[in-house]
């Protein structure tokens, strides 16, 4: 019988992704066929799976962390913001539609559940232990008749909760005690157990806490997991934004910072770069300074090019590749790069024509089909910075609407501009090394031979990463919950 552990939180981004990463990990080193998770994400960063269906970059990271590839069964419905309080709804990894947030909550997201019922039941039946993340808070009264991701999962399956508190932004306490009173007396007798993360500091000054929360609540402190530094673990959230800035490096890379940027962890592979300082930007002044531009993927790419002329950005970037500043677009980026963006269906806004920025010699159509696959270059070789950049079997995946005549390439590239529409390009270490050695060579600096190993450094942070929380938690209290 499969056996089910599902992490709740008082609030988003208390790290219930991380605590499911975790267990998944300490779960396969003991040998179990364990699994991920979450019924629904919203969120822009996304995958893309090897069949080509889409689903939320956590339950990814948690199923590498699992040691299994990811399916969308992990993460059957995923909502993606595209403004004006609508999201654009898909279903087992396929888009059906935008819908207004009223719309969904009030009329489809019950349907949804049977996709969620569906996924939960192929998993069951292929795995022994599914470790489950709810979204938010559960205590949300104003969308529980309608929620399809907390307790109503909890419900289905009648899996014991484990409540999920962050210390690190205060009111741990307070929230962790109100979210259990706002619960319904059979959703709180679900919850099996709490759990303070993000500690700072000396757990002995705060046992006293521990004590009254236990006997505040009629509910045991399964531990208290401290904060971890420099994780390394791909996240779905842009909240997490701030915290993958590095610094000291010497090459200055600046990503912008749109209103529906997506696929944020494009860009992790190159902060991690120890010559590098990447930063998101949010004013224009701020590329002043910068090597290296990066225009990142958009869940809206028309409606985030109209702001980069609105709020001066599109100006800047225009100075900086005229003075010889490396650009760099990724998917919607690499669209905004072109000559003309057409959209006759009015897909993404009301303008059926958008003129680029005109540094690349490309066209985009929107049309009502969305591109997803996972994709590999057998072989690029293209001018960069008065360089050629080389490399083979290069792994990455697609995400967009619209098409653009690209005559066959995957690279476009136009002296100091390159655009692609490959996510994670930058995570295949040899490319990410000679482009970031073209960018030292026009700056006078030596080439770095040494190459990055970017997936091993992954397993080393999911062991890590179980291994802190194996040594702060009572596993054998928490296996106790799971097994009744």
């Amino acid at each position: 019988m499969t056996k089910y552990l599902m992490f709740q939180g008082t609030s988003s981004h208390v790290g219930k992704s991380i605590l499911t990463a975790a267990l998944c990990r300490i779960f396969f080193r003991e040998g179990r066929r364990v699994a991920p998770f979450k019924a629904q994400n919203m969120a822009l960063n996304s995958f893309v799976t090897a069949d080509g269906l889409e689903m939320g970059r956590a339950q990814v990271a948690q199923a590498e962390a699992a040691n299994i590839l990811p399916r969308v069964e992990m993460n059957p419905v995923l909502l993606k913001p595209t403004g004006n309080q609508t999201s654009q709804v898909i279903i087992n990894g396929r888009a059906i539609g935008v819908m207004s947030a009223a719309a969904y909550h009030q009329g489809y997201s019950l349907k949804a559940f049977e996709a969620v019922k569906a996924a939960l039941k192929k998993l069951s039946a292929e795995f022994d232990t599914i470790i489950i993340e709810g979204a938010g808070s559960p205590a949300e009264v104003n969308l529980k008749a309608n929620d399809i991701v907390n307790m109503r999962v909890a419900k289905f399956l009648n899996a014991p909760v484990i409540l999920v508190a962050d210390i690190d932004r205060g009111g741990c306490l307070a929230s962790i005690v109100g979210t259990l009173e706002l619960l319904d007396d059979d959703e709180r007798d679900l919850v099996k157990g709490l759990v303070i993360n993000k500690f700072r500091g000396d757990v002995n000054l705060f046992l006293p806490a521990v004590d009254f929360l236990e006997r505040k609540t009629s509910k045991p402190v399964l531990g208290v997991v401290p904060f971890i530094d420099k994780l390394g673990i791909d996240d779905e959230d842009s909240v997490s934004l701030d915290d993958k800035i590095s610094s000291g490096g010497e090459i200055s890379i600046a990503v912008i910072r749109l209103g529906k940027l997506s696929n944020f962890t494009d860009f992790d592979s190159l902060a991690g770069e120890a010559d590098v300082n990447l930063f998101y930007a949010t004013q224009p002044s701020e590329l002043d300074a910068a090597d290296v531009i990066i225009l990142p993927g958009s869940k809206n790419t028309s409606e985030d090019l109209i702001a980069l002329r609105e709020n001066h950005f599109a100006e800047k970037i225009l100075q900086r590749a005229a003075a010889g500043a490396a650009v760099v677009g990724i998917c919607g980026g690499f669209q905004m790069l072109g000559e003309k963006i057409f959209d006759p269906l009015k897909t993404e806004s009301n303008h059926t024509e958008l003129d680029g920025l005109r540094l690349l010699p490309i066209e985009t159509t929107f049309t009502a089909e969305k591109f997803t696959r996972q994709v590999t270059l057998p072989e690029i070789d293209f001018e960069f910075l008065g360089r050629r950049i080389a490399s083979k079997n290069l792994d990455g995946y697609e995400i967009h609407a619209g098409e653009s005549n690209l005559r066959g390439q995957k690279i476009i590239s136009a002296g100091n501009v390159f655009g692609t529409y490959v996510h994670g390009i930058f995570d295949n270490d040899d490319f990410r090394r000679k482009f970031l050695n073209a960018v030292r060579l026009k700056k006078n600096l030596p080439p770095i031979e040494s190459i990055r190993n970017v997936l091993a450094e992954k397993q080393k942070n999911y062991e890590r990463l179980a291994r802190i929380v194996r040594e702060n938690l009572n596993m054998d209290l928490l296996k106790k919950i799971m097994s009744n």
